[in-house]
């Protein structure tokens, strides 16, 4: 969803989206913000695992995956998209 307005002090009581510099111009607005940047999610997560004793769904190893394969993609470029090893700890 977008929005346009020519001055900033029409949107001055308005939530636009988070992280913006100004609300002055055309604005991508998120109507349910929290449910695309994955909050809701992970704390439906987080209660169900409290609650029922669920399995959690991510920990610390996924998370040093995750930077481990983002590093190895940054080293990558770098050397031109040369094939880069990703080493896990």
């Amino acid at each position: 969803m977008q929005s346009y307005t020519p001055s900033q002090t029409y949107f001055e009581d308005v939530y636009v989206v988070e992280k913006t510099e100004t609300k002055q111009g055309w604005s991508s607005m998120s109507p349910d913000e929290g449910w695309f940047t994955g909050y809701q999610h992970e704390m439906d997560a987080f209660y169900k695992s409290a609650a029922y004793g669920d399995e959690i769904e991510s920990n610390s190893s996924l998370a040093a995956d995750v930077i481990a394969t983002i590093y190895a993609g940054y080293l990558s470029a770098e050397r031109k998209g040369a094939e880069t090893e990703i080493i896990i700890l």
